[in-house]
């Protein structure tokens, strides 16, 4: 059996902020842009007391919350911290899966640290990083990952969790769904109209009703109501996509969007740069003002060779929007997917020469 831990930073962006500067201290801190577009990248805990959350329109932020100290990010700061945060997990396991810069899948079954328990483990790993760089975590502990992520929500800020194999069913049963990752607030009224509302009442569902009401994520949703999740902790996973959006301060129509297009597309080149990957799918995210997502994606014999020819795809793909002349667009967005490693994309050329 598994022993997998949930390490999440506590309000990462705001707390490196505050640490940084002792005047933000105790102070309602959003970091964000300000802007009417602009949306919050993370919340002091002090801020979240008045409802501020991340991924709230900063105009919502200011109106919850008028005396809230607006800080604009920096994630130059913010992915050093992560990579001393990730130096620390890698001294107690070599299986760390990041999310993201706050937080970690880490896979200690076999620990190199020699610690004995996973539950120790975590400890060591939370008082080493509020140690070396000042910042508090919370840890999830569980036989899985799904359960080891809701276990570190718990007892936040700075605190840990643990959910032995013996309590993983009496934990899910009052378990609102609303906790189980995926189940947002659509899927939640989905399931309340069956009368679910707890994980134990998802647990009295047939798989066979599930998959026919909800499809492949059925299946999930019986296998998570039993506290099944058999995915291995991941690290180094290969690169899949890479993209760059922007959301302009008012809307424009479709033509006046080459200049973003150009921009974008050279930002998206610029990240790629730092894979070894060959990408060969241009994908063109375009967003209405009514909140429409439109996506036209092509893929290519041979993958672009330079921003600019990404560029000249993106464009020639805007002509594929087929949308009234009235239409406003809020956000364009430039991607690359369909990743192949360096070798393979030469071995497939090859073969083409060849006529094979």
């Amino acid at each position: 059996m598994r022993k997998i831990i949930h390490v999440d930073m506590d309000a990462f962006y705001a707390s490196v902020e505050q640490r940084d500067d002792p005047a933000l201290r105790g102070r309602p801190v959003v970091v964000a842009w300000r802007g009417a577009r602009s949306v919050v990248c993370a919340a002091s805990y002090e801020a979240r007391v008045f409802g501020v959350r991340s991924a709230m329109p900063a105009l919502r932020a200011e109106r919850l919350c008028p005396d809230a100290v607006f800080v604009p990010p920096d994630f130059v700061r913010y992915k050093a911290v992560s990579r001393q945060v990730r130096e620390i997990f890698l001294r107690h396991t070599d299986l760390v899966e990041p999310l993201s810069l706050d937080e970690a899948y880490l896979d200690v079954t076999a620990p190199r640290s020699g610690i004995a328990t996973a539950t120790e483990i975590a400890q060591t790993i939370r008082a080493q990083i509020l140690e070396e760089t000042s910042l508090t975590a919370s840890a999830g502990i569980a036989p899985n990952k799904f359960l080891a992520k809701i276990a570190s929500d718990w007892r936040k800020p700075n605190g840990q969790f643990v959910i032995g194999p013996h309590r993983v069913e009496a934990f899910l049963t009052t378990l609102p769904v609303s906790r189980v990752p995926g189940v947002g607030k659509v899927m939640e009224a989905k399931l309340a109209a069956l009368g679910v509302t707890t994980v134990g009442q998802l647990r009295e569902l047939a798989l066979e009703e599930l998959e026919v009401r909800f499809g492949s994520f059925g299946r999930r949703l019986h296998n998570r109501a039993r506290g099944i999740d058999e995915r291995p902790v991941e690290p180094d996973q290969p690169v899949q996509s890479i993209s760059s959006e922007d959301t302009f301060a008012e809307d424009l129509p479709l033509e006046a969007l080459e200049p973003a297009i150009r921009q974008l597309a050279d930002k998206t080149w610029s990240a790629t740069r730092k894979t070894e990957r060959i990408a060969r799918t241009v994908v063109l995210k375009l967003k209405t003002s009514q909140f429409r997502i439109l996506t036209r994606s092509l893929t290519l014999e041979t993958p672009p060779a330079s921003a600019a020819a990404l560029a000249g795809i993106a464009l020639a793909l805007r002509e594929r929007v087929r949308m009234p002349e009235a239409t406003r667009y809020r956000l364009v967005g430039v991607g690359l997917s369909g990743f192949r490693d360096r070798d393979e994309v030469a071995l497939q050329s090859d073969l083409f020469a060849h006529g094979e």
